[in-house]
């Protein structure tokens, strides 16, 4: 691969403006040698304006995710990818959520560039759980784990029944939901089946994926080989 494909695949501009980056000097390597589009040295020695190269393909990042964004460009108003650098949209072969939060969810989502893992992370044959925390509107009733447990629940709208989900009482307005599946919105259309209305929902862990403490919301890194690997462990 060329540099100029390079840069402008890591999102760093148009490649018309990548060869104009490499002209006016600003991509060295790490010793402070000018580069020209003939020069490749590895990836980790190359330098724009002094600053490291973002990690090059396959990347898998894990974000804090915030109230209020989006996972998708095709939604208006701010988005995951708002929360990252700009040139990170404009990476080829793009990111994307493994498995969507909605707008109103936060916690724990992974982004990649990565297809045959993102595939493998959502296929039903991986079992990797989803764990949720839920506030609630109202005081549980009791019946929920039960009709949650069943394999019998409906969704409005749907044809095919839910898969078992695990639950667990935190206190009278807050729960502990584990999901096999990824259905929209879902754990907010089980506990309305229910006759409650989730008000606050966080998703705190993937397989055995937990969100990391030090990870504050809206706040973002590269995904650890260790920590991919604990995705598919069984929490």
């Amino acid at each position: 691969m060329k540099l100029v494909k390079l840069l402008a695949n890591l999102g760093y501009g148009s490649r018309k403006e990548v060869q104009r980056m490499i002209k006016s000097g600003a991509v060295t390597d790490d010793e402070g040698h000018v580069l020209g589009e003939g020069n490749l040295p590895p990836h980790e020695k190359i330098r724009i304006r002094g600053e490291e190269l973002d990690p090059p393909s396959p990347l898998t990042l894990i974000l804090n995710k915030p109230d209020g964004y989006t996972c998708s460009t095709d939604d208006a108003g701010d988005t995951i990818y708002d929360l990252l650098p700009t040139r990170f949209a404009c990476r080829n072969p793009g990111l994307n959520p493994i498995g969507r939060l909605d707008k109103d969810t936060t916690g724990l989502l992974l982004l990649t560039d990565d297809g045959k893992l993102l595939h493998r992370i959502i296929h039903p044959k991986s079992h990797c759980l989803k764990v949720y925390h839920a506030v609630l509107d109202r005081p549980l009733e009791g019946h929920e784990a039960g009709l949650f447990a069943s394999g019998e629940l409906l969704l409005n709208g749907e044809t095919k029944p839910l898969l078992p989900a695990g639950f667990e009482a935190l206190s009278e307005k807050e729960a502990l939901i584990t999901l096999h599946e990824g259905r929209y919105h879902q754990v907010r259309r089980m506990f309305a089946a229910a006759g409650n209305h989730v008000l606050q929902l966080k998703r705190l862990s993937i397989g055995g994926l937990q969100l990391p403490a030090e990870l504050e919301e809206g706040e973002w890194r590269e995904l650890r080989p260790e920590e991919l690997e604990a995705v598919f462990e069984k929490p």
